[in-house]
Parts: structure tokens; C-alpha cells; sequence
């Protein structure tokens, strides 16, 4: 009996969805090999790339195909490759690269803890802790390269939605903005260049400023924006009338998420708000959604121990918090994220 149609494109989505590591696994290998830098707006041959990179010139021509069958490069003529332009964005001397997150999304650390999913399916809890016998932030403490790939991870992915972030909400009525776990301040600098009257602080570990200045000081807002380390599970700085959390309730589980707003609730005056910009997830799967949201989920499930969420559960840590839940913004696609803002409750 012949297979139907629709049984041999399923079996088709299964096996690709199968293969999906293998796929991350050669998009991580062409970015730590340097192969997309090498190439940059050329089109190079794959024996020279090799000798460049000190690889075997087989097993290299083999990995750049495979990049172009991921549409990440052309193969223009045999053993001759060329990026695409989403090859391109894996290049290091770009603005808008995502070389960093990348790189930090297939780094050996993270993708280990993949392979206790099952594990922390069965009991809830993170299986990076059960790994390394720490957490994740702990572990990026101790291992300063990797906690610099990860901001800078970070900065790229923030790089991506300033636009919105701008279109779609008026900072300008606010006079200073707290950027809490804002990383090397990607997005404040963004904020305060466009409006020349606020002022800004900083709110991060140690670690996590570590590469602020030179963010700052690009966008020439250094003079406006104070740096401040500490830890928001103790406290958030006073002083400002707008406290903003760009992917940071998602990191932690309820517990410790109330505990970082309840903090910016201490600290935010009655008129004041809060802004986090989050994924928030619809009330069931529709059939438009796409898969990213749910897998990052997962990623906060194996390597964190935090998760999105959805409205409803957003509203539920606000209250918690002391904060009523007031708008939510979602942000045009292709962007994931949302802008929902609160108020101290009454």
C-alpha cells in the first residue's frame, strides 16, 4: 500500500524536527570555526577557508554545505561558498550580528542540560543545577568568558527590538528610567539618546556592567546614566519613576519573579510605573503560533528555572507584588515580545 501524501510530509516534519540539533550543532561549528568572518563579502574557496581556519579541507567543504542547505550560505560553484544574508548576520564586525547569541545558545553549557528535559519534565525542577551543581548565574559568575558572551548575547538580542520599544511607548513622560538587569545597557542608551531631558540608572550585577561603559559611552549618554551593582533579589535603586525588566521576570520561577517586582514596587513612586518586556504567551497553542516561544520556555525549564508566561499569569505576579497590571503592548512581528506595564496598586 502506497503511503498518502500527508503521511509522507509528516514523516518528512518528523525526521527534520528529529535532526534539529544536528542542525544548531552546524551553525555552532561555522560560527567557532570563524568560517562566516572568513568569508565575509567574498566568495571564498573551501580549501582556502580550511587552511585559514586549521581544519580539514574535506570535512570543512562538508560543513559548508550542509550551512547551504540551511540557506545560511551559496554554494556558487563547486567547493565555492558566499553568505546569504541571513549567513550574514553571524558576522562579528555588524551592528545588528547575532554572532554572541548564537553562540550562547549552543554553547556546550546550555545544550548539556537539553539532555535532562525529560528529567526536569518529570520533576519541575532545573537539570542545569543537577549537571553542574549550581545554578546558571552562578555558574556564569565563575566563568567569566562565558558570562561575557552572554551579555553580549544579550545586548544582540535587545539590538533587535529597540525600534518597537521606542514606537510604542513614551518614555518621554518620565524623568528618570531604572533599567533593572539591564545588562551592559543596550536599551537604556537607546532610551536616553532619544530623549535628551531623562536620566537614567543602570541596575545590574557587577558582572553584568562589566561592558556598560563602553555601551554608554558609544551612544554618548554616559553623562546621563549612573551605574549601580547590586542584587534585585535585595533591592532596586531608589529614584526613579519608571522601572524597566527586559527579560528578566522569564529567568525565575514565581516565587523569586514577585520578589524582584515587589522590590521595584518598594521603590517606584504612586505615579510611577513598571515596564517589563516579555514573550506573553496566548491562553491555549493557536495554530499560527509559532514554535520559539514554547521551546525558549523549555530553556527556562532546563537551564534557569524560570518560564513565560501568559497574561493571566502575568496579572497573578503583579497583584502579587503589589503592582495592578494596567496595558499590554505586543510589539509588530516578527518581534516576540510585548510591553506590559503596571502601576502601584491602590
Amino acid at each position: 500500500m502506497e503511503p498518502k501524501q500527508d503521511d509522507v510530509a509528516d514523516r518528512g516534519k518528523l525526521v527534520q524536527l528529529a535532526c534539529g540539533h544536528m542542525a544548531a550543532q552546524a551553525v555552532a561549528a561555522g560560527v567557532r570555526l570563524g568560517l562566516v568572518d572568513l568569508i565575509g563579502d567574498s566568495q571564498r574557496r573551501a580549501a582556502d577557508l580550511a587552511r585559514e581556519c586549521g581544519a580539514d579541507p574535506q570535512a570543512t567543504t562538508r560543513l559548508l554545505r550542509a550551512l547551504a542547505a540551511l540557506e545560511l550560505l551559496v554554494e556558487n560553484r563547486p567547493g565555492s561558498f558566499s553568505l546569504t544574508p541571513a549567513g550574514a548576520l553571524l558576522r562579528t564586525d555588524r551592528p545588528d550580528s547575532l554572532h554572541s547569541l548564537v553562540r550562547m545558545v549552543t554553547c556546550p553549557a546550555t545544550m548539556r542540560s537539553w539532555d535532562g528535559l525529560a528529567d526536569s519534565v518529570r520533576t519541575g525542577k532545573t537539570s542545569f543545577d543537577a549537571v553542574f551543581g549550581t545554578d546558571f548565574f552562578s555558574y556564569l559568575k565563575e566563568n567569566p568568558e562565558l558570562s561575557a558572551e552572554f551579555n553580549a548575547a544579550m545586548g544582540q538580542g535587545t539590538h533587535a527590538t529597540i525600534a518597537d520599544i521606542l514606537s510604542h511607548y513614551d518614555f518621554g513622560g518620565f524623568a528618570t528610567v531604572v533599567d533593572v538587569g539591564g545588562g551592559d545597557g543596550t536599551l537604556l542608551a537607546a532610551i536616553l539618546r532619544k530623549h535628551s531631558s531623562l536620566r537614567g540608572i543602570l541596575f545590574d550585577t557587577p558582572e553584568g556592567l562589566g561592558r556598560a561603559g563602553e555601551s554608554l559611552g558609544r551612544e554618548g549618554v554616559e553623562d546621563r546614566c549612573a551605574l549601580d551593582a547590586g542584587d534585585f533579589f535585595d533591592s532596586v535603586p531608589d529614584g526613579g519613576d519608571l522601572y524597566l525588566l527586559k527579560n528578566v521576570v522569564h529567568d525565575w520561577d514565581d516565587g523569586r519573579a514577585t520578589v524582584i517586582l515587589r522590590n521595584c514596587r518598594r521603590a517606584v513612586p504612586e505615579s510611577g510605573r513598571v515596564l517589563l518586556v516579555e514573550v506573553v504567551l496566548p491562553a491555549t497553542v493557536a495554530s499560527s503560533t509559532g514554535p520559539i516561544n514554547y521551546l525558549s520556555d523549555l530553556d527556562m525549564l532546563v537551564n534557569l528555572g524560570g518560564r513565560e508566561r501568559t497574561r493571566a499569569d502575568f496579572e497573578d505576579l503583579c497583584r502579587l507584588a503589589g503592582l495592578t497590571l494596567t496595558r499590554i503592548l505586543p510589539l509588530p512581528p516578527p518581534s516576540p515580545f510585548s510591553l506590559i506595564e503596571a502601576a502601584p496598586a491602590g
